[in-house]
């Protein structure tokens, strides 16, 4: 396993450890970047008109496409020491 897929997934597991929930624009940047670090390009079908928060996931994850998992996983990585800070 590579530092940087380590230090990925040990800021995933930090992240539970937040003593305040971050605000809704936090936590959709927080997913996708952790999406995109994980999984790629974002796959599979637009929820529903009426599913707003798995419309807004998808948007959030569609927004980072093209970005390499490498940096998406860097990204998440510093967005989550920001918050721990």
């Amino acid at each position: 396993m590579t530092d940087l897929r380590h230090e990925f997934e040990q800021a995933a597991e930090d992240i539970q450890r937040l003593g305040e929930r971050p605000d809704n624009d936090t936590l959709l940047k927080l997913y996708a970047l952790y999406k995109q670090g994980s999984e790629g390009n974002v796959h599979g079908d637009q929820p529903g008109f009426f599913d707003f928060v798995g419309t807004a996931k998808y948007e959030a994850w569609a927004q980072l496409r093209g970005l390499s998992e490498e940096a998406a996983m860097q990204r998440y990585i510093d967005l989550v020491q920001e918050l721990l800070a």
